[in-house]
């Protein structure tokens, strides 16, 4: 299989968020030959919005993506995804990306939390649409479901999509999906016109934290040519994100090695 174009890499700012600010990280894409960047909005209000856009375009830099809105079960979820969807606007972001949220405080009901979201989401559909924002659902693996999101395979999140309708897709990121036996046959339903990011990381045997041990492409277990090739068999051709949450490694390293060993790992074994 042939090596990936490199101009389809995107940094997803977690990957260096102890390290550098958006700013920073702005910057050190351009210096290193990455043209995208995705953007995580506590970064994104440190820098200031307008602030974040002029930078963004002087490094010609492509947005694909920011993370994030969702969360729809928290009591001050409206306003939250309202803003979220403002700035993706002025990011001209290639979606916001949704964690659904898991279960409400208190509730045991995974049905009447799915049940919630899908009706928290056709609330702000129309405002995204009306501001040329798409949304972009990112299942996350069942480990999340109580805590950060309740939709955990792309099968779930591509029944809200068919649910809700034009303006929303999906964000298909490996080191959530990778373990599904249905991962490929979901990848080709959702097609081009659904998969709206791509993000990639490893996962690492054993992993010793749930959330903050994620590892560089080709350090774990995931067939990262084999997704790569089911998600370009379906029409995505768009940036491939990394996203690296790495408490004991990753973020205690210098950045500009983190992006220099990102390319060449997204070059070798992607």
């Amino acid at each position: 299989m042939a090596s990936p174009d490199p101009r389809r890499l995107s940094l997803n700012t977690a990957t260096v968020k102890e390290q550098w600010t958006l700013a920073q990280a702005i910057e050190g894409c351009a210096r290193h030959g990455i043209r995208g960047i995705a953007p995580w909005r506590d970064k994104l209000a440190e820098l200031g919005l307008q602030k974040a856009v002029s930078l963004i375009k002087a490094h010609d830099l492509r947005v694909t993506g920011l993370c994030r809105g969702g969360f729809f079960t928290a009591k001050d979820w409206l306003d939250d995804n309202r803003r979220a969807i403002e700035e993706a606007h002025e990011l001209q972001a290639d979606c916001l990306v949704l964690v659904v949220g898991g279960l409400p405080a208190g509730s045991k009901d995974l049905g009447k939390a799915r049940e919630r979201i899908r009706e928290s989401i056709a609330l702000i559909l129309p405002e995204a649409q009306a501001a040329g924002v798409p949304l972009a659902i990112e299942p996350l693996h069942p480990m999340q479901a109580a805590d950060r999101a309740c939709v955990n395979t792309l099968e779930q999140a591509l029944d809200l999509c068919d649910a809700l309708g034009e303006g929303i897709g999906v964000a298909v990121d490996v080191y959530h999906v990778w373990w599904d036996p249905k991962l490929e046959e979901q990848i080709a339903r959702a097609g081009r016109k659904r998969i709206l990011g791509y993000h990639i990381c490893d996962w690492l045997v054993p992993t010793r934290d749930l959330l903050n041990d994620r590892g560089m492409m080709g350090d774990g277990v995931i067939d990262l040519p084999r997704i790569r090739g089911s998600i370009e068999a379906a029409g995505y051709a768009g940036m491939h994100e990394v996203e690296i949450f790495s408490e004991r490694d990753w973020w205690r390293r210098d950045a500009d090695e983190v992006l220099r060993i990102c390319r060449e790992r997204f070059a070798s074994v992607t």
